[in-house]
Formats: C-alpha cells, sequence, structure tokens
C-alpha cells in the first residue's frame, strides 16, 4: 500500500501549554484510519494542522507527500469535513455546492450527483442552510467534501447528528470509497461505529499517541477482565500496584496487566472472583477506556486542550 497521509513528530504549543506532542501516524490508500480520544485530547488540532488550518510549532503533516496548503488544487485531491455548521446559513445547500464547483473548476452538473450521493432531495437542496437539522448539515458538508471526487477524505466527527439508519449509510459509503482505493481519515466519538467500518486505529490520549496499528492488532489483547463480589478492594490493590484499572458498565474491571498478577492480588486482598480472563475481544470501548485511562494517569504537566481544540 502506498502512505497517502503522513504525520511526523507533530507538535502543538500554544505558548507554555501543549496541545499535541510529538505525534506521529500514516493513513494508507484503501484503508480507513480510526483516530479516537477523549475530549479535547488533540484530535481536532492535529487534524486542522493537517489541513492547514493551524500552524503547527514543529513537525509535518503531507498529504501525497506535501503539506495541504501546497497542494495545486486541495479539493480535487482532499475531501475536508472538520465543522458541518460552518456553513453559509442563508445558502442553500444547492447554492453551497455550486459555489464549490466554481472555485473547483468542476462542470455544474455534479451538484445533482452529489446531492443523490448524500440523499439530499430537491426539497432540502433548495432549503435554506440556516433551517437545517445538524444531521441535513452533515450530509450537506459530506457532499461538499466528495464535490471534487477526491481520493481523500479527512472527517471529523462526520456522523455526529445522524439517526442510526444515516450512521448505517454513511459507514456503508465511507467503507465501499476505502475499498475502491481511496484514504479516509475518521475521527468520532461512536466507538463501535468506528470499530465497524475501520481498519487501522490511532488513539490519542493528552496529545501524545498511546496506541496505533490494525485493528485485529489492538484488539487481540485488551488487558484482563475480572470480576469479584466485591470489585471495589480489589481495584484499590490493583491500582496502588501501579497498573491502570477501568471500572465497565456491568461492573466488570478491565485491568492493563496480566491474569496471573490480577489472581495474585485477589488472592493477597482475600477477594472472591467470579470471572478472571484475558480480555481478548472484549472490544474498541474496552481498548478505548484502558488507553485513555493510562493516558490520563500520565498526562504532563501543561498538557491541556489547546483554545481553537473543538471538545470531544
Amino acid at each position: 500500500m502506498v502512505t497517502v497521509i503522513e504525520i511526523e513528530n507533530l507538535t502543538k504549543r500554544y505558548g507554555g501549554q501543549t496541545a499535541v506532542a510529538d505525534v506521529s501516524f500514516q493513513c494508507e490508500t484503501g484503508t480507513v484510519t480510526g483516530f479516537l480520544g477523549p475530549n479535547g485530547a488533540g484530535k481536532s488540532t492535529t487534524m486542522r494542522i493537517l489541513c492547514g488550518l493551524t500552524p503547527a510549532t514543529s513537525g509535518t503533516a503531507t498529504i501525497d507527500g506535501v503539506p495541504y496548503r501546497q497542494l495545486p488544487n486541495p479539493g480535487r485531491a482532499v475531501g475536508v469535513l472538520l465543522d458541518a455548521s460552518a456553513q453559509h446559513a442563508g445558502r442553500t445547500g444547492r447554492e453551497v455546492l455550486t459555489l464549490g464547483t466554481m472555485i473547483l473548476g468542476l462542470p455544474r452538473q455534479r451538484v445533482g450527483q452529489v446531492l443523490d450521493l448524500v440523499g439530499l432531495d430537491k426539497k432540502a437542496a433548495d432549503k435554506r442552510v440556516g433551517n437545517y437539522s445538524l444531521g441535513m448539515r452533515q450530509r450537506l458538508g459530506l457532499a461538499h467534501a466528495l464535490l471534487g471526487n477526491p481520493a481523500t477524505l479527512v472527517l471529523d466527527e462526520p456522523a455526529n447528528g445522524l439517526d442510526p439508519e444515516g450512521i448505517f449509510w454513511m459507514r456503508g459509503l465511507l467503507r465501499e470509497f476505502a475499498d475502491r482505493g481511496g484514504t479516509v481519515l475518521l475521527s468520532s466519538h461512536l466507538l463501535h461505529e468506528v470499530e465497524a467500518v475501520a481498519d487501522r486505529l490511532v488513539v490519542i490520549g493528552n496529545g501524545k499517541i498511546v496506541a496505533n496499528g490494525s485493528k485485529q492488532e489492538l484488539l487481540a489483547g485488551a488487558g484482563t477482565l475480572v470480576r469479584a463480589l466485591e470489585p471495589a478492594p480489589l481495584a484499590e490493590a490493583l491500582r496502588r500496584s501501579g497498573v491502570t484499572v477501568n471500572q465497565n458498565p456491568d461492573g466488570a474491571l478491565l485491568v492493563d496487566a496480566e491474569p496471573v498478577l490480577v489472581g495474585r492480588a485477589a488472592a493477597a486482598t482475600g477477594a472472591v472472583l467470579t470471572e478472571l480472563r484475558t480480555a481478548d475481544g472484549a472490544g474498541l470501548e474496552a481498548l478505548f477506556l484502558q488507553l485513555t485511562g493510562t493516558a490520563h494517569a500520565a498526562a504532563p504537566a501543561g498538557a491541556i486542550n489547546a483554545p481553537m481544540e473543538v471538545a470531544r
């Protein structure tokens, strides 16, 4: 595969405050890369730098080997959707896209093609954007990103505001785009949807990459899952031993350690276990909690949200 998006040693500081610290990862042709992290972790800052909207303090972010601003006609190479609300409220959806074709040098018939592609009918296309629902704005934003028939998509929370049917539709659209040789960098808080569509996962916490690999590799071993009749004393004992412990909604503990260590801690505290196993196949949500919990625990002083970072 060919590397299309390449982030190398990317750092962004605002005065003495670090938003992104030495971030590196790649996105290859024919893949969907899920870019995940908790609120204010650095996702949006990284994507804004990639798309030429925010200057980096150091490091590089390139698409097809060059910075976004140096692409000859960037809208024809990269489709970008970072903020669906950043559209002219007084124009109709059709007018927004028509203006886009004029800027990109595209035939006007491309407007109808992308409207059909994203499921906006004539009534919706001729309505002013200020009267759109959030889901309609997302569809229009995706239509604008696809307008130039790009080979690469950079999407920040594109499913936000979509109903379940719309989310399913978007998953299929992105999967088909990648399967035809496209490249997708996708940020989303909808972990189950990312797990369903992504080939690779990049997890960021407090401005630093805490995991980067194929979905299969990262989900193959997600720590140890343990259940106890009284989980609180066991969790406290494990934390005192220096390991990260997260509690799932169902009461199970997800521990960043081998099962033998968890078993010894249980024996030492007299905990009665009802389940102890490697958390293989626990899913993206469990992995996310484990990795970002570790990131928060290890966060350096001064690593806070950047002023322009969109809360996630």
